[in-house]
């Protein structure tokens, strides 16, 4: 057989590859029975739609006395929850592993959903996660998921488009720099802004990125602080109108999300975009052209001069409380979220590991500049990740009621949206 010649031909191989051990482990398990029986316990694990780096590792981290299943939820981490919430809130015992988008983690542990992380485990993954993911895993002073993998957002940008206006990417970029140097040279700056998660994540980097929070002291609940009204809240509110407001601002601005922001991206108009890791390779046989043309930069700063916040997303296992496996499912956890399963998955997707040790598979390395590795590293140090609280989803919803369209905001936005959320939580409103 002749070498790959791409890494979308690398990953089919190795998914054909896969499918053949899956296929014969199927036969052999079938054998078994035919021959008596076996004693095998099945652990289903409830994964997000990927390019399929969990069943990878799935079938990876399967062992001689439980094989793990895959069940995929819903595309939209909103829905995702819901349906993880349903069934667990009945106690359903169909569910030992699941994969949990961060700001939901707090939700379900709060509510008593996720086992326990036994001591051992918690601190060899804390030992070797990144800090973001530590943290974004944490609730109540406990690690409650097992971090996997760690996404940030960068700044890509078409390399054509910067050498004809002569920006220097080289030194750190403001929001009003990037919109700017668009709107005046007939390019556009894709965004996510529709009315779902990924607007109000990039609500949370402006506001971090100049200094401020959403929410404080996110422990006390319902009576944690919202401090969205701030003079970092109404940095981000600045932020958001400019782009609306000007010829910088992609025609679906309203509701774009990563996918649309990419097709932007890969337009003769595309310029800049704040997107996920996987997008460096979105391009590769679709538009091999846009491919080669594709620079990237540290997150844009929200106020010149101060350290951007990039945003943090990723997903963490966690162990149903409700599991009948809890003991198996917890060695497969430590299986699954170990640097080679994160490095496996990294390769297949292009959703990068949750720990440094990850970034060392080999694949990566041939997949990715070294340069570009060390930006999503130096990203998810320093990325914001959204306030760990069991009510995100209803603060999250607030945020959106107020700032969408994003056509609409304005210096007023963040006093609005203080207000109302504040009422959300306290009851006296309702979503």
């Amino acid at each position: 057989m002749a070498p790959p010649s791409s890494r979308a031909e690398k990953v089919r191989v190795r998914r054909k590859q896969l499918a053949v051990g899956a296929v014969a482990a199927m036969m052999s398990t079938a054998l078994v029975a035919c021959g008596g029986g076996s004693d095998s316990t099945v652990l289903t694990w409830y994964i997000n739609p990927d390019a399929g780096g969990q069943d990878a590792v799935a079938e990876k981290c399967s062992t001689d006395e439980y094989t793990i299943d895959t069940q995929v939820l819903p595309q939209d981490a909103s829905q995702q929850r819901i349906q993880l919430a349903r069934r667990l809130a009945a106690g359903d015992t169909g569910i030992d592993l699941m994969s949990l988008d961060p700001p939901y983690t707090a939700e379900f542990a709060n509510a008593g959903y996720l086992a326990s992380i036994p001591q051992d485990l918690a601190t060899k993954l804390e030992e070797q996660s990144f800090d973001g993911a530590t943290e974004a895993a944490t609730w109540d002073g406990e690690l409650v998921a097992a971090p996997f993998w760690s996404n940030t957002q960068v700044l890509w940008y078409r390399k054509s488009f910067v050498d004809k206006i002569g920006l220097d990417m080289s030194q750190p970029v403001t929001w009003d720099e990037v919109i700017e140097a668009a709107a005046d040279n007939g390019g556009t700056v894709a965004v996510q802004a529709n009315k779902y998660e990924g607007y109000s994540v990039w609500i949370n980097a402006l506001i971090s990125g100049a200094g401020g929070n959403i929410v404080e002291d996110a422990e006390k609940g319902v009576d944690a602080e919202i401090t969205i009204d701030s003079p970092a809240g109404e940095e981000a509110a600045q932020v958001i109108e400019q782009l609306a407001g000007s010829n910088a601002a992609p025609s679906d601005l309203s509701v774009s999300n990563e996918g649309t922001a990419g097709t932007t991206f890969g337009s003769d108009e595309g310029a800049f975009m704040v997107n996920w890791t996987y997008i460096f390779h979105n391009y590769d046989e679709t538009a091999p052209d846009v491919a080669k043309d594709i620079g990237y930069a540290r997150y844009p700063q929200t106020v010149e001069g101060e350290e951007s916040r990039p945003p943090y997303g990723g997903i963490g296992l966690g162990v149903s409380k409700y599991s009948a496996n809890v003991d198996q499912a917890m060695e497969a956890v430590e299986c699954l979220t170990s640097p080679e399963s994160q490095g496996i998955n990294a390769e297949l997707t292009g959703n990068m590991p949750a720990s440094p040790a990850g970034y060392d598979y080999p694949a990566i390395g041939e997949a990715y500049p070294a340069d570009l590795l060390e930006l999503f590293q130096e990203s998810v140090d320093s990325a914001a990740p959204r306030s760990v609280t069991p009510y995100w989803s209803d603060i999250s919803s607030g945020i959106l009621s107020t700032w969408h369209s994003p056509t609409g905001v304005s210096g007023s936005t963040p006093k609005e949206s203080a207000t109302f959320i504040q009422s959300v939580l306290q009851g006296d409103a309702l979503l």
